[in-house]
């Protein structure tokens, strides 16, 4: 069914006030059942993220450079799964798939911003865990409380700079277009609806794939130390299997995940089915929110205590 975008007119020029978003193409049965199974997805991912910041914040024992890294972690996860879950599982409970504007570029700078600030604070749990096993002795010196707050000023500011400026760009170029064949709105996909290719907004988008190109040769240069380091002594493997190794499944799991929205973004190809091109679409705002907690909870021995006493001592006040 074709859908008519209210607009605005100002003069001669066609002003967009709304997109429409494609994807739920399914019957209302299965809408009700995938209604019911994102809700669980994202009842899953709240109980797991605020289950591990809660502890963290707590326990003052935890009040250290890796737990608080870890924590920032789970609140992106929170923050960038807001922007599509709230807005998706209101889609599927109406016929009508319509965002506005407005409504669109906010969307599309939670969700870049949150998938750009994970890839930040990754960064810098690398970056903490190079200088705990690389150089232990400097770690305290090295790791400061002001530090700390940096690092973690770096991971959140960094993101939401790039992905404003491009936001800002895009919120200047002239559509001549309004259908995102998406579930949820994406400023590569706006770009797509320009009427023309800005250079300025071209350039942007260059510089910020290089900010983070440069994040990705970092972690290659911090795990050449890592595993050099570790495979000299017994203590410096165990030490990078109980803390390494869950860092390295969270890394994995988030760059498959872009990896995959990339694909459909730039390769999307009408031969796929429409379930298969909507799990990519979405994977990284199902997986890497629910495998950060769930890994680094089971992995990290003061987290796991910490919880699994918790637990005991309800069970033992009931």
């Amino acid at each position: 069914m074709n859908v008519i975008v209210p607009a605005e007119i100002m003069g001669n020029v066609s002003v967009l006030t709304f997109f429409t978003l494609s994807g739920l193409t399914y019957t209302v049965q299965h809408r009700i059942i995938l209604f019911a199974l994102t809700l669980l997805c994202y009842l899953i991912i709240w109980i797991v993220n605020v289950v591990v910041i809660l502890t963290i914040i707590v326990d003052e024992k935890l009040h250290e450079a890796m737990y608080i890294f870890l924590c920032n972690l789970c609140i992106n996860g929170l923050y960038g799964t807001a922007a599509f879950y709230l807005k998706f599982l209101n889609d599927l409970l109406s016929p009508f798939h319509f965002v506005s504007y407005a409504g669109c570029l906010l969307q599309s700078f939670v969700i870049h911003s949150s998938s750009a600030s994970e890839l930040s604070i990754l960064a810098i749990m690398a970056l903490d865990r190079y200088v705990a096993i690389c150089r232990p002795l400097e770690y305290h010196s090295v790791m400061t409380r002001r530090r700390i707050s940096l690092l973690v000023a770096f991971s959140w500011l960094l993101p939401l700079y790039c992905m404003f400026s491009n936001t800002i760009y895009v919120n200047h170029t002239k559509l001549c277009g309004s259908h995102i064949p998406k579930l949820y709105c994406s400023n590569p996909l706006i770009d797509k609806l320009a009427c023309s290719t800005s250079i300025a907004n071209t350039a942007v988008v260059y510089f910020n794939i290089g900010i983070y190109i440069v994040h990705f040769f970092f972690f290659l240069w911090t795990y050449t130390y890592l595993i050099k380091t570790c495979l000299t002594s017994k203590h410096g493997r165990k030490k990078f299997m109980n803390t390494c190794v869950p860092h390295l499944v969270s890394l994995i799991s988030y760059c498959f995940a872009v990896l995959f929205d990339v694909m459909y973004t730039r390769y999307g190809s009408n031969m796929l089915s429409p379930s298969l091109k909507n799990f990519m679409a979405i994977e990284f705002l199902i997986l890497p929110p629910v495998i950060h907690p769930v890994v680094y909870g089971l992995k990290l021995t003061k987290i796991r205590n910490r919880i699994r006493g918790f637990i005991q001592g309800q069970k033992e006040s009931v």
